[in-house]
C-alpha cells in the first residue's frame, strides 16, 4: 500500500514538473513566467556579418541550439530533429521561423567550418561564432552554460555545455524552451501551436 501511494505520489510530482497543461493540450515545450531575458550581443554568421538575437531576428519565431561541429552524439540529433521538424511544417510556417546553431567552440568552429556542417544540416539555418566571452554572454540569460575542458590526448577538446533549445519571439522575448529529447514531430507540432498564438 505504501509503494502505491509513493508511486501515486511520484506521478503528481512529475505532471506538475512537465511544460504540458489541460490548455496547452499536447504542447511539450516548457513556457517560461516571466521569459528568459535575450541578449544584444553582436556574434558573427557564416557571411562574417555581425548577427544580434534582438536585433537580427525579425521573424515571429526564432529557435536557438548552442552547440559545436564536433560534438559526438547530442548536437547532431538536436539538429536532425530541428531539420526535420521544419519540414514537417507547412510552407506557410516555415517561412516564419529561423533556427540559429551558435557554436560553443569558436576555436575550431570558424565561419566556413559552421557553414560547411550547417549545408548538410539544413542549408536555411544561420550559425554564428565569435569570441568565447561573448558567446557565453549571449547563453547564460537563456539558461545556457559553456566550459571548454582539458585538451584530449587525440588532440582535440571536449566542450560542455547546455543542450536546450530555445524559442525567441518577435519582441525579442524567450517564452519557451525544449530538452534534447524532444522529436521532430513534438517541435513541428509546438512550432505551429506558438505561430497559430502569436507567442
Amino acid at each position: 500500500m505504501r509503494r502505491a501511494i509513493v508511486a501515486v505520489l511520484a506521478l503528481v510530482l512529475l505532471a506538475g514538473c512537465g511544460g504540458q497543461s489541460s490548455a496547452e493540450g499536447r504542447f511539450t515545450g516548457n513556457r517560461l513566467d516571466p521569459p528568459f531575458k535575450v541578449s544584444g550581443t553582436e556574434l558573427t554568421d557564416t557571411s562574417g556579418q555581425p548577427y544580434s538575437l534582438t536585433r537580427s531576428t525579425d521573424k515571429p519565431l526564432t529557435l536557438v541550439f548552442f552547440g559545436y561541429t564536433h560534438c559526438p552524439d547530442i548536437c547532431g540529433v538536436v539538429m536532425a530533429n530541428l531539420a526535420t521538424a521544419i519540414t514537417r511544417l507547412s510552407p506557410s510556417d516555415a517561412a516564419k521561423v529561423d533556427v540559429v546553431y551558435v557554436t560553443t567552440d569558436p576555436a575550431r568552429d570558424t565561419e566556413s567550418a559552421l557553414k560547411r556542417y550547417l549545408d548538410h544540416v539544413h542549408p536555411g539555418f544561420i550559425g554564428l561564432t565569435g569570441d568565447l566571452t561573448d558567446i557565453a554572454s549571449v547563453a547564460k540569460p537563456l539558461g545556457v552554460g559553456i566550459t571548454q575542458g582539458e585538451k584530449l590526448p587525440s588532440g582535440g577538446y571536449d566542450v560542455t555545455h547546455g543542450t536546450t533549445i530555445t524559442a525567441i519571439d518577435s519582441h525579442d522575448r524567450a517564452p519557451v524552451y525544449w530538452s534534447q529529447e524532444t522529436s521532430s514531430a513534438q517541435f513541428a507540432a509546438d512550432i505551429h501551436t506558438l505561430l497559430s498564438q502569436g507567442d
